[in-house]
């Protein structure tokens, strides 16, 4: 067994106010916290893992080609498919909270390196 404690986790924030907390970061599965600023839109973005999006607070829409847009409520989840290209975007005036988790791991520097190229 692994315990990580959310307030020694890894983390950091791709853009201001957007903050990511690793909370599990393992190859085979990885899990990410992350609190997302008002009306603040993630770039369209791909990955091969697959993605599941769990809403704890607040409002999240997620947009594919394929789905259009979809607005998720606290409680709500979405299952995206590796390699399907979205946008995550909180769509309150407020900060929206959720959790992020991909299999197999995905690695949690992922939007620093994201930058970088």
């Amino acid at each position: 067994m692994k315990i990580i404690h959310f307030h020694k986790a890894e983390s950091y924030e791709p853009e201001k106010d957007w903050k990511r907390v690793s909370l599990c970061n393992e190859k085979d599965i990885s899990m990410e916290h992350f609190v997302k600023p008002p009306q603040h839109a993630s770039p369209r973005h791909a990955h091969p893992n697959a993605q599941v999006l769990v809403v704890l607070k607040g409002k999240l829409a997620i947009q594919t080609d394929k789905d259009g847009e979809q607005v998720l409520a606290e409680g709500d989840a979405a299952y995206i498919p590796g390699d399907e290209p979205h946008v995550v975007k909180n769509v309150l005036d407020v900060p929206s909270i959720g959790i992020d988790i991909f299999v197999p791991g995905r690695s949690f520097d992922f939007w620093l390196k994201r930058q970088q190229s």
